[in-house]
């Protein structure tokens, strides 16, 4: 098993690689407060905190230990933590990606003059696996569709792209409806090739042209904060307009496993 890391592959950086453990979720963090005369805590629930993933490398042997350090230094630059996040693909989960960085000091253990070992481990903030080919939904027309997440194992927070053409006016809108959950735009202002982009993850919306340049903030434009996810399998989602011209919605999924 190897790994690719910043789109560069742990075999083309001479490693063999292989993983150690691997966490089933990620870190839990548990929101509980103490009640004096009451025996145990009170519990508020509880979400997942980062995850951190440990993978355990060789260095093929070299012909000196020269050639073993010039293959260290070209592996430290490769996984550089000061460079940030970045893709962490597995061999044996090519279908999905996590954004990683060192966490920790890697200290290499010489094997033999030439070949050594070290353990790396990779922190994830972010605890979640995202598709590494997601799945995109367009909907064309006004009224009730049906959009069928097949990757992921968990509700994604997508990016609504919406074209069409509306100017600032009360009672101008294109309302999105997601599983019960409306996105309405109001007030706004949208004119043809330009497309309205709303980002559930980041909670962001800005209008950009055809060539994908920002214009503008659009987060004026949002009737209500509200930015509805994705379930696995089924979802329902209706457009409608009133006293603007609706001319396409594309969802980009942002499958995600836990």
């Amino acid at each position: 098993m190897g790994f690719t890391y910043n789109d560069i592959t742990s075999k083309s950086m001479g490693l063999k690689a292989r993983l150690t453990s691997w966490q089933v979720c990620g870190r839990l963090r548990n929101f509980t407060t103490t009640v004096p005369g009451k025996y145990g805590v009170t519990d508020f629930g509880a979400d997942l905190d980062y995850r951190e993933i440990s993978v355990s490398c060789n260095i093929f042997p070299k012909h000196s230990f020269a050639a073993l350090m010039s293959v260290l230094d070209e592996i430290a630059a490769w996984l550089d933590p000061l460079g940030g996040l970045k893709q962490l693909v597995f061999d044996d989960l090519p279908d999905r990606y996590f954004m990683a960085r060192l966490n920790d000091a890697v200290d290499c253990e010489r094997l033999l003059r030439s070949a050594g070992s070290f353990d790396l481990t990779f922190f994830c903030p972010d605890p979640f696996a995202y598709a590494v080919e997601d799945e995109t939904f367009s909907i064309a027309a006004q009224g009730s569709s049906t959009v069928t997440r097949l990757t992921g194992n968990m509700e994604s927070n997508p990016i609504y792209r919406v074209e069409g053409v509306i100017s600032a006016g009360a009672g101008n809108s294109i309302s999105i409806t997601t599983n019960g959950q409306e996105l309405k735009i109001v007030n706004a202002t949208l004119a043809s090739g330009e497309t309205l982009v709303v980002d559930a993850e980041k909670m962001t919306a800005y209008v950009e042209d055809e060539n994908g340049l920002i214009l503008r903030n659009a987060l004026p434009y949002l009737e209500e904060l509200n930015f509805p996810a994705l379930t696995v399998g089924s979802n329902t989602v209706s457009v409608a307009a009133a006293n603007a011209t609706f001319t396409g919605l594309e969802i980009q999924a942002r499958s995600r496993w836990r």
